[in-house]
């Protein structure tokens, strides 16, 4: 035996005195007169009673002998999920062949060390009784089953860790991650075939941003062709009806091949789309052959306020397109000229209880402006606005989450809006704007032809057309603008969409960025109501792009109530609901009273408690296990006291892929990275033999000897009590108090 904690011999022995004059002095001056032998029994029970909590505290250890070889564990992990299902494993399936490693490598095995066999799939399970191994699990989380084995096996004494499995993992982390400061070798052995047989995968459908009514969106397909050279066929289905088919020719390396199909979801509830290729009869996989995606409704109309500066032809072509969209609400705000006192007057269009707000010019205060989605600046003129409201704007789009867009000569003409606070707003630098807006009087015509950039032919804001080549054919088809403001480069970040043509150059016409928590948007041409005006009428290239662009900038545009997204959820998986509380200012709401409601795929509708999870921000969020498959509505009231802030609802789809079945070939890669973080080897099916003998190489140093604690043994406090208890016996019977 010895103390953990080591004094050296003079401090021990200073101590021991300290402790004998303490129980001394103690009974030296006691009241009652007490015997010699007495007197020396209570102070030898006092010494013992301080000897021992001393001698506890500094941790008496025994020093034990590391674990021997027959000792350490080695846990055995076999992947049981259903892709091990596939027969791929030398014409076998990979569970057959994960049972027949395993009952080989056991009795190796048991001569040093002593195996235990595990499953894991979703979770780490030991096998029920003496039935084979199956393969029945829908995921195959292998980083939780590393962090399992961790946890399960930290008092003891591990030889390695040895992992059988296909190297499919569908987990949020990454294995290796997981067994990266561990010390224990992880040996896996990879199972199947790396090489897949014809296979066709639907890799990844992705949609567009939320429609607004009456909106087409983009979804984009991934899809590849493994084994197999031939074109193959790439079919949509609406809530399960056939709408499209695409006939894709794989790429010559073997890559994924991209597809864009527009579709149009109906406005009245969340759409589901499937993509899917029709199954080949050498295909080893069909589960992985379609995956879909929900499309929510595109719920309320956006609000946009018009502000110009002056009347004119510009903004009345725009304003018209834009009513004539069910989907956009339109506030305007004309500046007339003034009165006989020299005070503005303003011509406002709007509905009578924003009406009141806008009379002024400018939405009275931040309630008032952040109730639209977007602002449309058209030939504002530099004092036109105070520094305030320009504020205010920069915070609409930075905090609020809204759109501006900003437009006209007068906009940008001299000062225009240089050092305002709108300017770090805008995607483009308003310096260098050299003789500022170029007029066509003093130049040809064409020179202000408008072209897409390969930006533009994939951004909603210019999608006038089904296809790309569509797209530039009418783009390059528009008549030439009046005139352009000629700005500075753009920012880091924004991306142009258009050019106009000049003499010196090209330059932007069309860009944007995101700021914030919103969107910005500048156009620089003038007179673009001659695309309504020059071209025939049944072209609606004007109302396309002006509809278009008014979306974009307020489609992301959040509700006070606003519910995070939900995506790439599994069946059996629990996932957080989260939703954001803030008042009509977009303050944060952190004392609101938060009502979640779920309605499952069947129909059942249950409650989900939200807590406040960040005071900051206004954010609440609940829990929910998504235990089915299917779609789920997550409707949501927050109010404060008897005061409705705002409601709100969402769609979320759950088992949209097959997330086990995607890519079923071996995965090496996985197994090799998650060994050699720990120390281990990955080991080919064929070599299996070899690890009880890396084991043994691995144990061959015994490791450094344990330490077993003493001082916290029940004897040890049986024999305080027992010493305080005779003393204060002895006192008692003696006539001490």
């Amino acid at each position: 035996m010895q103390f953990a904690i080591g004094l050296p011999w003079w401090a021990l022995v200073l101590l021991a005195a300290a402790i004998v004059a303490v129980a001394w002095g103690a009974y030296a001056g006691a009241i009652v007169p007490l015997t010699r032998q007495r007197r020396g029994a209570l102070v030898t029970l006092r010494v013992l009673t301080l000897l021992l909590l001393v001698a506890c505290l500094l941790r008496p250890v025994r020093v034990m002998p590391p674990d021997q070889e027959n000792h350490a564990v080695v846990p055995i992990l076999v992947d049981a999920s259903r892709s091990m299902r596939l027969a791929d494993a030398d014409g076998r399936p990979r569970i057959d062949a994960a049972r027949a490693i395993v009952s080989s490598l056991q009795p190796q095995l048991g001569a040093h060390f002593k195996p235990e066999i595990w499953t894991f799939g979703s979770d780490l399970e030991r096998p029920a009784g003496d039935r084979p191994i199956a393969a029945d699990d829908e995921r195959s989380d292998l980083s939780g089953a590393l962090r399992a084995v961790q946890e399960r096996y930290r008092d003891q004494l591990l030889a390695g860790v040895i992992v059988i499995s296909d190297g499919g993992d569908t987990s949020a982390q990454e294995a290796s991650t997981v067994v990266g400061d561990a010390s224990v070798p992880v040996y896996a052995v990879g199972v199947g075939s790396p090489r897949a047989p014809t296979d066709f995968e639907v890799l990844d459908v992705s949609a567009g941003e939320a429609a607004l009514t009456e909106s087409s969106i983009d979804l984009t397909v991934a899809a590849v062709s493994r084994g197999a050279a031939t074109p193959f066929d790439v079919r949509v289905l609406e809530n399960g009806r056939p709408i499209d088919v695409r006939r894709v020719t794989p790429e010559a390396g073997g890559g994924p091949v991209r597809t864009v199909i527009t579709v149009s979801p109906p406005r009245e509830t969340a759409t589901l789309y499937t993509v899917e290729i029709p199954s080949a009869s050498s295909e080893l996989v069909f589960e992985n052959n379609r995956r879909s995606v929900l499309v929510e409704p595109p719920g309320r109309r956006r609000r946009v306020l018009v502000i110009e500066g002056a009347p004119g032809f510009e903004h009345s072509f725009i304003k018209r397109a834009l009513m004539l969209d069910a989907g956009i609400e339109v506030d305007s705000v004309v500046r007339k000229g003034r009165d006989s006192q020299g005070d503005a007057t303003y011509f406002v269009q709007s509905v009578s209880e924003r009406a009141a707000q806008l009379a002024s010019g400018f939405p009275s205060n931040r309630a008032a402006l952040y109730q639209y989605d977007a602002v449309i600046l058209a030939n504002i003129e530099p004092d036109s606005l105070s520094r305030v409201q320009l504020e205010m704007i920069a915070d609409f789009v930075g905090d609020r989450g809204g759109g501006l867009l900003v437009l006209g000569a007068k906009s940008f003409a001299q000062q225009g809006l240089m050092g305002t606070p709108i300017e770090d707003v805008l995607p483009v630098a308003l310096s260098d704007r050299g003789s500022g807006v170029l007029r066509a009087s003093a130049r040809r015509g064409e020179r202000y032809t408008v072209s897409i950039t390969p930006d533009g032919e994939s951004h909603p804001a210019m999608r006038i057309g089904a296809t790309p080549d569509e797209i530039a054919r009418r783009w390059s088809s528009v008549p030439a603008l009046a005139g352009a403001a000629t700005l500075g480069a753009p920012r880091p970040g924004a991306r142009v969409l258009a050019l106009i043509r000049a003499d010196d150059g090209t330059r932007p016409l069309v860009a944007v960025q995101r700021f914030g928590q919103g969107r910005s948007m500048v156009f620089t041409g003038e007179a673009s109501w001659r695309w309504r005006m020059r071209m025939p009428s049944t072209d609606r290239t004007y109302e396309l792009f002006w509809r278009h662009a008014a979306r974009w900038l307020s489609a992301a545009s959040p509700n006070p109530v606003a519910i995070a997204p939900l995506a790439g959820l599994a069946p059996g998986e629990s996932g957080a609901l989260t939703v954001d509380v803030r008042n009509d200012e977009f303050a944060a709401m952190p004392d609101a009273e938060v009502q979640m409601r779920v309605t499952l795929p069947g129909g059942e509708t249950r409650a989900v408690r939200a807590a406040l999870a960040d005071p900051r921000i206004g954010r609440y969020s609940g829990e929910l296990v998504f235990e089915q498959s299917g779609i789920y509505r997550v409707a949501v009231e927050a109010r404060q006291g008897t005061t409705l802030l705002g409601t709100s609802e969402r769609w979320a789809l759950v088992g949209g892929a097959d997330a086990e079945m995607s890519d079923p070939r071996l995965n090496e890669d996985v197994l090799r990275r998650v060994a050699r973080a720990s120390g281990g080897r990955y080991v080919p099916p064929r070599d299996a033999s070899e690890i009880p003998s890396l084991l043994e190489s691995q144990a061959a140093d015994p490791g450094a000897p344990r330490l077993l604690e003493l001082w916290h043994q029940g004897w040890i406090f049986a024999a305080a009590i027992m010493l305080l208890a005779v003393e204060w016996f002895l006192r008692r019977h003696w006539g001490l108090r």
